[in-house]
């Protein structure tokens, strides 16, 4: 009903300006014209030009309302107390133009300009901050707020950790929760599960594997954690790509974002977002081996330079064993003799050890 009476005032402005605009012209361009039909005429373009301009108008208020709908309450009441107080500062900013010794022509062309670009300026300025700083803003205006929030379940003392693609299709963090390592709520953005699912319809079957992976980590996640597993309605439609929107999100929610891309951590760090990298996490679990230690492993295959043999820990790090060639396929007792770190991880290098040293210094061998 508000679509139809919005489109019909449209329709009648329209063809009410058409109808009467042909008053405004002067009259010797109406000398000898049937003014009665021209009348119609106009009136039918403007009904027209109003059924169009209603149309647009009609769609860019549904579209406003639903993003306004898809706003968490929090989210909306920061953004309208943003926007109220840059009003404010822009009015107070505005008296100076007032002010300004200008002849009264130029005042009363200059003064709605500068009304304008104020306003428009401090209420997105407003909005902005409002977003960014949003919690802090509240809780000026409520010290409970954080205290009322955790009463409700949406956040706990643990500081929220907001969970990307990345990680949920990784997997390990359903197992850093499950152990205790991860604490604080669980916050997963609607876009991400879209984007999940958007994978887990590809054509590629290894696409698809992945993105039925990550849904499934999230059903498992929900399961074992009902209580704090929040999934976060906030699109920010003004952001074109889920990294952008993750880190306005982490922002907004004063959370920790959890993921395995390294890029999206730079990001993230450079706009003062703590980060969890499960994958550096992972790596400074693994075991740190100096030369010296001996250890037993299975060498799998040959290595680049001759005579080398690979093997791998249970960990996934390599180990390149000199004169281990001729072990391939076979389990055998090394000794460390250094170690490097690279992009892709720690590199292991040993020696066969010597069958006539003193077995008990194998037996100290470091546990993977």
């Amino acid at each position: 009903m508000l679509d139809i009476l919005l489109i019909a005032i449209f329709i009648l402005a329209g063809s009410g300006l058409g109808f009467y605009g042909l008053d405004l012209l002067p009259p010797a361009a109406l000398e000898g014209a049937n003014v009665e039909g021209a009348r119609v005429v106009t009136g039918g373009f403007g009904a027209l030009a109003g059924l169009a301009l209603g149309s647009l108008v009609r769609w860019g208020y549904r579209r406003f309302e639903a993003n306004v709908r898809s706003l968490p309450p929090d989210v909306l009441i920061s953004r309208s107390v943003g926007l109220v107080i840059g009003l404010v500062i822009a009015n107070l900013a505005m008296a100076p133009v007032y002010l300004l010794p200008l002849p009264q022509e130029l005042n009363n062309f200059l003064e709605p300009l500068a009304s304008v670009f104020f306003s428009l300026s401090f209420a997105y300025l407003g909005v902005s901050l409002a977003d960014t700083h949003g919690p802090a803003l509240l809780r000026l205006f409520n010290p409970n707020y954080a205290l009322q929030a955790a009463a409700e379940g949406s956040v706990v003392a643990a500081s929220p950790k907001v969970l990307d693609t990345s990680s949920i299709i990784d997997g390990r963090v359903a197992q850093l929760i499950e152990k205790g390592f991860l604490e604080g709520t669980l916050v997963v953005p609607r876009f991400v599960i879209a984007e999940l699912q958007a994978i887990a319809d590809k054509a590629d079957p290894q696409k698809r594997e992945r993105g039925r992976r990550g849904l499934d980590t999230l059903q498992a996640l929900r399961q074992a954690n009902p209580n704090c597993f929040v999934i976060h309605e906030a699109n920010y439609s003004d952001l074109n790509t889920v990294d952008e929107k993750l880190v306005r999100l982490a922002q907004s929610v004063g959370g920790m974002l959890v993921t395995t891309d390294y890029n999206l951590k730079k990001v993230a760090l450079l706009q003062g977002i703590k980060v969890l990298n499960v994958n550096e996490l992972a790596e400074a679990l693994r075991p740190i081996y100096i030369a010296g230690d001996s250890f037993d492993i299975k060498i799998t295959r040959e290595g680049k330079e001759p005579g080398q043999g690979v093997g791998y820990l249970e960990d996934g790090t390599m180990v390149v064993v000199e004169e281990g060639q001729r072990a391939v396929g076979k389990t055998r007792s090394v000794v460390v003799t250094g170690s490097i770190q690279t992009s892709a991880g720690r590199m292991l290098f040993a020696r066969l050890a010597d069958r006539d040293s003193n077995p008990t210094t194998s037996a100290s061998s470091a546990k993977t």
